[in-house]
């Protein structure tokens, strides 16, 4: 496809300049628009891709770029800090995408091009330069990823086949997000027109009857992250979760997130896929994503465990799987702690404890009436409470590999041997404290857990005990029956 691009005619061992043929980069920068990528938040998959480069290269900066009209936007960037954009002119990745190949250049001052950008010529001083361009199907090149080093240096084929290859996985989560956001307007369009329907019809029973209301439904999302790379620090709250997979060479289907909503509110999940493996982790990354995005358009819980019930029900990677999750809000109160609001989709209950007067743990299962599977069936119903969760109390989410494993009589612990252990607890009820003596009685069953375990924990510490508001945050991974990690 260099057809795309000519060279200005440089002198005797010059590289030369190439110069964008203006209908195929009208028709470039109208891809870029149809990915509506530029200038949106951070994003933990393609943070990670940076991240993986810079480690894979030994190299100090990695960047993953997205080129506009007149701007290189950095929508992921390792060890370059303070740096959203610069000028697309002169430029290496604004060069790099008029090639149909990886473009690698040795030592920068040496490229009479590259010695000009701000990257080169400022105080960053880079000197080796290498990008794989981000390739639509149809041909169109968004961006790049990039490595850089300051000192010059080469690379081998092989090398530059990795390159290619993160670049290629790029756009797959752009691919991804963008079936996403299509498939969320499409819902969202789709639902209010119901929403138009549902009221016509109501005006037309009210002349008739006027004792019937209607129900609007459904919003649908994408989205493609198994967990979150970590927890985040909420103020005012303690987080603390866990993750173990029943076996280290199947992926598992239990997902959790914790993320930022407008203004002080928080959102959390954490849910279950049904099965195992590849079909089941393909599910998994759906559901997040689903519930992530479906969550900016409207927060309400239960329209949420909506949007994702459709997506699993009409999008062909979900296959016949179903999942069960809880979803929940987060709204500081004026007098300390939050306001939570749970809804849930067939999961087993979460609980809320605290410490009565004399010392013993008040348990409590936060069990909205109502919530079928999600995924099951096309009319699920969904319900959700609210409730407040104030200082010295948690709450405790899980999936059923918990309550599944089982004791030395060969029994499942089950819910009523759960809510035991949770009323046998002693000292603070701290989301920290939650999670580890929950991987603590896991260890002392014969067998562990047979399935895979997420767990996710939130408490409200008293004023005392977190200085100027900070929260923290703890997060156990593990992947083999026998081992349990912290990081």
């Amino acid at each position: 496809m260099m057809q795309q691009a000519s060279a200005t005619g440089p002198a005797p061992g010059r590289r030369p300049e190439l110069v964008p043929d203006p209908d195929v980069e009208a028709a470039r920068i109208a891809a870029v628009r149809r990915y509506d990528i530029l200038d949106t938040p951070p994003d933990g998959a393609f943070d990670r891709v940076a991240s993986m480069a810079a480690r894979l290269f030994d190299v100090p900066v990695a960047t993953v770029t997205i080129v506009d009209t007149d701007r290189i936007w950095f929508k992921a960037a390792h060890g370059l800090e303070g740096v959203a954009e610069i000028g697309r002119d002169p430029g290496l990745c604004g060069s790099a995408i008029l090639r149909d190949d990886a473009m690698v250049i040795p030592d920068t001052l040496k490229d009479p091009v590259a010695a000009g950008n701000p990257l080169v010529a400022g105080e960053m001083g880079v000197r080796f330069y290498a990008a794989a361009p981000i390739t639509t199907p149809d041909g169109h090149r968004l961006g790049t990823v990039n490595v850089l080093d300051t000192r010059p240096r080469s690379i081998t084929e092989e090398d530059t086949a990795t390159l290619a290859d993160l670049a290629a996985i790029v756009l797959d989560e752009m691919e991804l997000r963008l079936s996403a956001l299509r498939a969320l307007r499409d819902e969202q369009a789709r639902r209010e027109a119901e929403q138009r329907h549902a009221e016509a019809e109501r005006e037309a029973r009210e002349k008739a009857e006027r004792d019937k209301a209607a129900i609007a439904a459904f919003a649908s999302t994408l989205q493609r992250t198994l967990l979150p790379p970590a927890l985040p620090v909420v103020p005012g709250l303690e987080l603390a979760c866990h993750y173990r997979t029943a076996s280290a060479h199947d992926v598992g289907g239990d997902f959790y997130d914790v993320f930022p909503l407008d203004g002080d509110r928080w959102a959390f999940f954490l849910g279950d896929v049904c099965g195992k493996g590849p079909e089941a982790a393909t599910v998994t990354a759906l559901a997040r994503h689903t519930l992530r995005t479906a969550t900016q358009i409207n927060a309400d819980p239960v329209t949420v465990l909506s949007a994702l019930n459709t997506m699993l029900l009409t999008d062909v990677t979900a296959g016949r799987r179903f999942c069960t999750v809880l979803f929940g809000l987060l709204e500081p109160r004026e007098d300390g702690g939050f306001t939570v609001t749970v809804a849930t989709g067939g999961h087993p209950p979460a609980y809320h404890l605290r410490p009565d007067d004399s010392g013993a743990i008040w348990v409590r299962a936060v069990r909205p009436k109502g919530g079928m599977l999600v995924g099951a069936f096309p009319q699920a119903p969904f319900a959700q409470t609210t409730f407040a969760l104030t200082a010295g109390e948690s709450l405790f989410l899980y999936t059923d590999g918990l309550i599944e494993a089982r004791t030395a009589e060969g029994a499942m612990l089950g819910d009523d041997g759960l809510t035991g252990f949770l009323h046998q607890r002693t000292g603070p009820v701290t989301a920290t404290s939650l999670v580890e003596d929950s991987i603590t009685l896991l260890a002392s069953l014969p067998d562990g857990a047979g399935d895979d375990v997420a767990l996710l924990a939130l408490s409200v510490p008293h004023p005392h005990t977190t200085p100027h508001g900070s929260a923290a945050a703890t997060t156990h991974t593990a992947a083999a029956p026998e081992h349990f990690g912290q990081e």
